[in-house]
Formats: C-alpha cells, structure tokens, sequence
C-alpha cells in the first residue's frame, strides 16, 4: 500500500453556454430547409398552381398537346374529362390534369 496513491473523482467542469450550443448546432440542418424550400418545394407549388389555372381556363375549340404528345383541338369539355379532335371525326377522350400545354391559336391546323 505503500506504493499506491488514492484517486480522487474531478467536478466536471461547467457547460458555458448550453443553450447557445445547441442553437449553433441545429443552425445547419434550419439553414438546408430553407435552402430547399427556396429551391425546389415552392417552384414546384409555383408550377402546379399554373398547371390549375391552365387546366381550369380551358375552352372549346383551343388546341393543346396531351401528354402523351398528341396534339388537337378540344371539341368537348366535361368536369373531368374533355374530347380532343384530333383529326377530322376522330376525337380522344382525355383527363383534364392530362393536358401539358395549351397552344397559340393556328399552330394545329
């Protein structure tokens, strides 16, 4: 026993700053939110928006392109689907949230 000093437990020493360290620590994952939201989350909203509005606006006899790619006029038009002349006394029968884009008036002849 002559040779063995007795160990004594430190105090561990005090956070300084607990809170302030934890603000810094969870800045990163807030700042890659809202960089994404910037980036991705609020164009896509921008475009469904626009989609809605397209999609809505439809007429009688405007010429659009389906998404499948074909492109005619819309001869009929339902609450969810519409009837798309495609050549002369054919006509489809498509989903309005098919539509892709609605054309300048001539462009389909």
């Amino acid at each position: 026993m002559l040779f063995i000093s007795q160990a004594y437990a430190q105090t561990a020493p005090a956070a300084a700053g607990g809170a302030e360290s934890t603000l810094f620590s969870m800045l990163p994952l807030l700042l890659m939110f809202v960089v994404l939201y910037f980036i991705m989350i609020r164009p896509q909203m921008k475009r469904q928006k626009e989609h809605k509005a397209m999609i809505d606006a439809l007429a009688k006899g405007d010429e659009v392109v389906v998404a499948g790619g074909v492109i005619g006029k819309v001869a009929k038009l339902g609450e969810s689907i519409l009837h798309v002349e495609v050549s002369s006394g054919v006509e489809l029968q498509v989903q309005r949230s098919a539509v892709v884009q609605v054309l300048p008036k001539g462009t389909y002849k």
